[in-house]
Formats: C-alpha cells, sequence, structure tokens
C-alpha cells in the first residue's frame, strides 16, 4: 500500500484523529485507513442521507411526543417561538399627587 504523508495538517484535525484511534485501539495508520475509506464511501452516496425505517419511525415518534407537550407557562414553551409579543405590563404610577405635597 502506499504510504500517506499528511503535511500542514491542522493540530485539532491531527488530535481528533489520534483520539479515534486511542479510542477504538487502531494504529494511526489503521485509523487514517478507516479515516479514509468512511469518508469515502459518505462522499461518493448518491443524495442525502437516509434513515432505515426503523430510525425514522422512532424519530418521527419522538418528534409527535414532544408536540404532546401541553402549552403551561414553563417547560412547554422551550424552543418554541411565541405567535405575538406578549402584552406591556402597566407600571404603577410613580408621580408625586398634590395631596403629598410638602409644605
Amino acid at each position: 500500500m502506499t504510504d500517506i504523508v499528511l503535511r500542514d495538517i491542522d493540530p485539532l484535525l491531527a488530535e481528533r484523529i489520534k483520539r479515534l484511534g486511542d479510542a477504538r485501539g487502531w494504529s494511526v495508520h489503521d485509523t487514517l485507513l478507516q479515516v479514509l475509506e468512511q469518508g469515502l464511501h459518505a462522499c461518493e452516496a448518491p443524495g442525502p442521507v437516509r434513515f432505515e425505517a426503523d430510525e425514522a419511525g422512532a424519530l418521527e415518534a419522538a418528534i409527535a411526543a414532544m408536540e404532546a407537550v401541553p402549552s403551561d407557562p414553563g417547560f412547554a414553551l422551550i424552543g418554541r417561538a411565541a405567535t405575538s409579543p406578549p402584552a406591556p405590563v402597566a407600571e404603577p404610577d410613580q408621580s408625586i399627587s398634590g395631596r403629598f405635597a410638602l409644605e
């Protein structure tokens, strides 16, 4: 097999490759080979990535369950946009009236 030399590689990318290899127990050579093969498969795949039928069903069920959370003033509003801005709250009158005037 041809040797591969990577020059001027981003240190963060090199660290990610090293961590992947360490986590899987692969040598640097085997890690790079796996990353290249998987990346090539992803780039050659026609169109967008598709879910398997059971994965799509699980995702749809999870979304439906989240949509069924009742609208309450707390948890259910997380991630939902308000339909209209809230009405302004009337502030108390802080003016000084004549009956409290100092003489």
